[in-house]
């Protein structure tokens, strides 16, 4: 095996500085701009990847995510323009799919900007591919108005003001996390630093998290607990319920993790749909962790947007119509597309695979109930 050189500069600079948090730890693996996953994996997703995400297992699922972004827009007035954000959008599939949807409403197309977050240029340029064969019918020729191109960004900021409609699945596992480990002294952050061989191992550092800001469930922790915290997600939580709240539009969260804030390590490493270890090899495996959403909803409420009542993925897309979409696919098919069709619909929606797994938030702006939502407390 060739030399890991991101390893191999992480421990230098752990001899100089000492121990990290977590967090960088994450961001060198992932956002290195020499060796980190994100920016050098020749295609992290899909079976010939390391992970699939659920526009890689049907195409059901960007559909539907489209239909809901047309029910979305409708329920806003049919603001135009209206901007369509993608925080995180892979190869690109959910756009394509979500877009190719959205022709059934050409004044949609009419309306519509979209915009998407992404910091890797082998990405974007993925992307671009992916997007392309929708060049000819999103240039205006079902309207008369051409739809804006695809702009691409590096941060939310950077997309304009306005109604705002923002799609991000799977993409707040990926933020950086800092660990807490409970200690006979309170919360200790945890930290990555080297162990007697000079090796990556974990360990407790001096930081403390204070006791007001631990969550109930987390406050009667056995010692040896592990608590995860993300500000880099409740940052943007609060940056995009900001948004909402002065411009409108409604955001759209998707990802695995929990509904309530507990305690539970789930920091993981994932190389070729296996998992790892996530010291192992810094920068060739993705390293996720399970976000807390009961978190983010509470920063965008802080900010004073709508959190919706969450769902699994499993009833929200049972909630759009994905056995009826499934049955629209199948009808007159050969018996070998019925059945891949309903492995699809298995995959995206059954308990004990991504349907109780994943759970789907939708934050909006007072007073705007998206689409297969319900406030909390109905």
């Amino acid at each position: 095996m060739s030399e890991n050189r991101l390893k191999a500069r992480l421990e230098d600079r752990i001899r100089l500085t000492g121990p990290m948090s977590v967090a960088d730890y994450m961001t060198a693996c992932l956002a290195d701009p020499q060796d980190g996953y994100y920016t050098t994996s020749p295609e992290p997703f899909g079976r010939d990847g390391d992970f699939i995400t659920a526009p890689e297992v049907s195409q059901m699922f960007g559909e539907l995510i489209g239909g809901w972004v047309l029910a979305t827009w409708i329920a806003m007035g049919t603001p135009d323009p209206v901007h369509l954000v993608e925080l995180g959008p892979g190869r690109g599939t959910l756009m394509a799919d979500l877009l190719r949807t959205a022709r059934l409403r050409p004044a949609f197309l009419a309306a519509v900007r979209v915009h998407l977050v992404e910091v890797s240029p082998r990405l974007r340029a993925r992307q671009a591919d992916t997007l392309a064969p929708l060049n000819a019918p999103l240039s205006g020729t079902l309207t008369g108005a051409g739809m804006a191109a695809v702009t691409w960004h590096d941060r939310l900021a950077e997309v304009p003001a306005g109604p705002t409609i923002l799609i991000a699945n799977e993409f707040f596992d990926a933020l950086p996390i800092r660990q807490y480990q409970k200690t006979p002294a309170g919360w200790r952050e945890r930290v990555v630093g080297l162990d007697a061989t000079g090796a990556l191992t974990f360990g407790v550092g001096g930081a403390a998290l204070a006791e007001d800001v631990v969550p109930t469930g987390a406050r009667d922790a056995a010692p040896g607990a592990i608590l995860e915290v993300s500000p880099a997600s409740l940052a943007v939580a609060q940056e995009l319920a900001g948004r909402l709240v002065s411009d409108g539009g409604a955001a759209l969260l998707i990802d695995y993790g929990h509904l309530r804030s507990a305690p539970g390590d789930t920091l993981q490493a994932l190389s070729r749909h296996a998992f790892a270890d996530p010291l192992a090899e810094p920068g060739k495996a993705d390293l996720t962790a399970h976000v807390d959403f009961e978190a983010l909803a509470r920063a965008a409420t802080h900010a004073g947007a709508e959190a919706l009542a969450p769902l699994t993925q499993g009833e929200f897309l049972l909630r759009l119509g994905l056995l009826e979409r499934a049955g629209q696919l199948g009808a007159g098919k050969d018996a070998a597309t019925q059945e891949r069709l309903r492995g699809e619909v298995e995959r995206l929606a059954a308990p004990d695979q991504m349907g109780e797994l994943f759970k789907v938030l939708a934050l909006a702006a007072p007073g705007l109930v998206p689409p297969g939502f319900e406030r909390r407390g109905k």
